[in-house]
């Protein structure tokens, strides 16, 4: 009969692999008979890392286990107890030695068992600070911090994988950037990006796809029940190198966007003078700008009547006054009503009172007043207090 105060471990024919005690590594981690030095055995997720005991650790066990057989004896309890060891973040070379030193291990005393875990868990109590495992998991942590150059130079240098977990990069992507690599790859492949986003991105994904695609694209997931763990890492490894490819660009905004929020602040002659010879040069950049110019004209047809009450609070009333008196388009007139109509009606009466009052106003007067009026209005936009409504909800509606 086994002793029931012993772990049992695989049993096989020798142990050759359990002689004595090997020095622990300065601070790479438990001695794992050399080859594992430096490694991680991860915990819940987590790297754990094994450093050195200081000079006052525990005696050598009396069985005179090597590092190799004490990490097979923590990871099996821990298994043991159920906790998750995510062992697959090892190399594969370590992988199969932990496998194959655990195969070549029998039954463990209870009170060498009781020696390992508290000489393991001395040198967790130790660990004052864990620094990523290797150039790969540097690059990792310092991702943001280091320019996109010199971390691309190092990975090619040191000839580490670009990424650790290229999903993890794509699911950061925003759904029209996905929807773009989906466009252009077969539809196995976007089949496959599909099922790897989670829900709410894969349905904002497919949100931005022709009709006729999505549903190609929908449809090929159901062919992807065999495809295997390998293939899913290629084709994420792939993906992610074509957005790492894209050079980067000094805007963020589109040439149109900055084009068109200069003209929001221009005088209208220019803005009207500017647009005109845009039209005759390039008339696909004309529409572009267009779309991204907002006037004091466009807040009736772009802003809530719910929010008109929020860029009341913030404007001076003298610039509400002036606008209003300024307004004489058809546009700027509906959109003077439009507010109006949508705050409180007190301010709405003492604001009429005195435009009847006010008499002609000067146009630098009239266009500074309602450029103050769609300044304020943009910083509750970037704020996030007000979203405009797009323009596609207008022809919506």
């Amino acid at each position: 009969m086994q002793n029931e105060n012993a772990l049992a471990l695989p049993m096989a024919a020798s142990s050759d692999d359990l002689g004595d005690f090997s020095a622990p590594a300065p601070l790479g981690g438990m001695d794992l008979g050399g080859d594992f030095g430096g490694s991680d055995l991860g915990m819940g997720g987590g790297a754990l890392d094994m450093p050195a005991m200081g000079g006052g650790g525990l005696p050598a066990a009396k069985s005179k286990l090597s590092g190799k057989a004490k990490a097979a004896i923590v990871v099996r309890l821990l298994l043991n107890e159920g906790a998750d060891i995510p062992l697959e973040s090892l190399p594969d070379d370590l992988q199969i030695e932990l496998t194959q030193q655990m195969g070549r291990m029998g039954l463990i005393d209870r009170d060498t068992l009781h020696e390992v875990a508290g000489e393991f868990a001395e040198m967790l109590d130790n660990v004052g600070l864990s620094f990523p495992n290797g150039l790969a998991g540097a690059l990792s942590a310092m991702e943001g911090k280091i320019s996109r150059q010199t971390a691309s130079r190092l990975r090619k240098e040191a000839g580490v994988r670009q990424f650790g977990d290229p999903w993890e990069r794509l699911r950061a992507l925003p759904p029209e950037d996905l929807a773009e690599l989906a466009e252009a790859e077969s539809t196995e492949v976007a089949a496959v990006l599909l099922s790897k986003l989670d829900t709410t991105k894969a349905a904002q994904m497919l949100i931005h796809l022709p009709g006729p695609v999505a549903r190609r694209i929908t449809y090929a997931v159901s062919q992807t029940a065999a495809v295997t763990p390998d293939t899913v890492d290629r084709i994420g490894l792939s993906l992610a190198a074509q957005i790492e490819a894209r050079p980067e660009v000094a805007f963020d905004e589109t040439p149109g966007q900055r084009m068109g929020a200069i003209l929001t602040q221009a005088a209208a002659g220019k803005r009207d003078e500017v647009l005109t010879a845009l039209d005759e040069e390039d008339e696909e950049f004309a529409g572009d700008v267009r779309k991204s110019i907002f006037t004091y004209a466009l807040i009736a047809q772009r802003v809530s009547p719910v929010d008109v009450p929020k860029i009341a609070r913030v404007l001076a009333q003298q610039d509400l006054v002036t606008a209003i008196a300024f307004s004489t388009g058809e546009e700027d007139v509906e959109t003077s009503e439009f507010m109006l109509a949508n705050m409180s009606s007190r301010m709405a009466n003492n604001i009429r009172e005195e435009v009847s009052e006010r008499g002609k106003v000067k146009r630098s007067v009239g266009e500074t007043a309602m450029s103050n009026i769609v300044n304020a209005l943009r910083e509750l936009v970037n704020s996030g207090e007000v979203e405009l409504r797009s323009a596609e909800d207008e022809e919506e509606e």
